[in-house]
């Protein structure tokens, strides 16, 4: 059995192909494959799209108010180095195998099938959960605006916390309901833009461009302007004392740093298009890599201008970027124009997510550790369509039910055991493997790839010292649906005998 558990897939290299995914031939090639679209610029805005979002928008002020204050500047240097250590391992691999995998096949590449359906199964968690988080966000963002509106009409707009709130929230780890009904603009959102996914990845890559140039806009305005109201009284002190473990102090500071990861999960979801991408060899490493320096440059500027124009013990709200302004009256203009960037800076980073978890699926299928259903791609739009409902329904009903904070947690740890998982695999290939060919290689691969696991490890435990009830319940299920579907229907267990 174990060696059914960790044998690895072949890898078969082909240079400027889709080298390790499955290639049909004869009179149905290419029906249930996906269509190669993707230039270098579009997996750039991709990885923005779904990196500029819950970071700056939502995540900034939780984790400043709660953690870090005004020294979250340090941990999203922290986390920045973490990603673009676990960055340069994703660019090997995904120049080396360009699928739609990710990390599910990376895993599989190198450290066997059980390995790899348990890193899969946390890339579920992480898509899943993210668009569940960042709809979430989305909502409290929506809600403002609609009371901008209704202020400027005369008349009350705003949904009743009733049909704006999630209904349940996390106390001390136990379920408590809040006697609010449903996150109602969370779920129309999801279901708006899973619909656009269904459609295909050209439609949605085009609608992407634009909603990060409006946000890309937004932010670079946001920081011209409310730069010259900062308050340099606002930054001291810099490190606030600490109050216990992970609220302030350094404690607090890594503490906030884990949260803040997930506003970097983004460029993994760049990973995912690469059974898309024309020309993944050269385009996957511009894709991963370029997107991670702009996001990160981003991230800090405005971490540093939002805590130095508000008290950081103000900013735990759905919309801190918009609770901030809302202390400038001579900048309504700009709090309104921020909304309007937060809404569609959201919704790409929704809207990549939901592209991500059904390509991941894809893979998983095409291997037979999931149903064959998830492999099946639409006729007409060549897009993994069941796989795309079925995320879909999910994602809307979390976003729909559960709180910002907990689930944004969730989506770290996932995403953190994920790359921990790239960087060990890296290293093992490059001893394994030394005759494929490799387009981008990790410069001193043996620091940078085992820092990089260590740092993801390290941050991936100061999560779950809270919340290790809710991760090792998923781990749990995913354990269940492996040894009683997928373990049995595996393609490679089969071939194996």
């Amino acid at each position: 059995m174990l060696k059914h558990l960790f044998a690895t897939h072949p890898i078969e290299a082909a240079p400027h192909v889709d080298a390790g995914e499955h290639i049909e031939t004869g009179a149905h090639a290419n029906s249930g494959e996906l269509k190669r679209v993707l230039t270098a610029k579009h997996l750039v805005l991709l990885g923005v799209g779904a990196v500029i979002g819950a970071g700056i928008f939502v995540i900034t002020g939780q984790a400043a108010a709660l953690h870090a204050g005004p020294a979250l500047v340090i941990s999203f240097l922290i986390a920045g180095f973490a990603c673009a250590l676990a960055g340069l391992c994703y660019a090997e691999f995904a120049a080396m195998l360009p699928v739609s995998g990710s990390a599910y096949s990376y895993s599989y590449a190198t450290l066997g099938e059980y390995v790899a359906w348990f890193v899969g199964w946390n890339l579920v968690l992480e898509y899943l959960f993210a668009a569940a988080t960042v709809a979430a966000g989305w909502s409290g963002y929506f809600n403002e605006m609609l009371g901008m509106i209704g202020h400027l009409v005369g008349t009350n707009l705003e949904l009743p916390a009733q049909l704006a709130s999630a209904p349940f929230k996390f106390v001390e780890g136990h379920i408590q309901a809040t006697g609010t009904l449903i996150n109602l603009p969370a779920v129309v959102i999801i279901a708006a833009l899973s619909g656009l996914c269904y459609v295909g990845i050209t439609q949605s890559a085009f609608v992407n461009s634009i909603i990060v140039t409006i946000k890309v806009t937004v932010i670079l305005l946001f920081l011209a302007f409310a730069i010259q109201v900062i308050n340099p009284a606002n930054w001291h002190p810099f490190i606030p004392e600490s109050e216990g473990p992970g609220t302030f102090g350094w404690g607090g500071i890594f503490r906030a740093a884990t949260i803040v990861f997930f506003s970097y999960v983004g460029f993994d979801a760049v990973s995912t298009a690469a059974g898309e991408a024309k020309n993944p060899q050269r385009d996957m490493p511009i894709g991963i890599l370029g997107s991670l320096a702009v996001c990160t440059v981003l991230y800090i500027a405005v971490a540093l201008v939002l805590t130095g124009i508000a008290p950081f013990r103000m900013l735990n709200t759905p919309e801190p970027v918009a609770t901030a302004l809302g202390l400038y009256p001579q900048l309504g203009w700009l709090k309104a124009l921020v909304i309007l960037g937060a809404i569609t800076g959201l919704s790409s980073v929704i809207l990549v997510m939901l592209m991500g978890l059904p390509r991941i699926f894809f893979s998983m299928a095409k291997d037979g550790l999931l149903p064959q259903t998830m492999a099946k791609v639409h006729p007409k739009f060549r897009t993994p369509y069941l796989g795309t409902i079925i995320v879909g329904v999910a994602a809307a009903a979390m976003a729909g039910l559960f709180p910002v904070s907990v689930l944004g947690e969730l989506v770290s740890m996932g995403t953190l055991l994920a790359f921990a998982t790239v960087c060990i695999g890296v290293l093992i290939l490059r001893y394994t493997r030394p005759d494929l060919k490799r387009s981008f290689r990790v410069p001193f691969v043996w620091p940078i790839t085992i820092i990089g696991a260590v740092s993801c490890i390290y941050l991936f435990w100061q999560a779950f010292e809270e919340h290790w009830r809710l991760m090792l319940g998923w781990i749990v299920i995913g354990q269940l649906i492996y040894f009683l579907y997928g373990y049995g229907h595996s393609k490679l267990r089969k071939s194996l005998g």
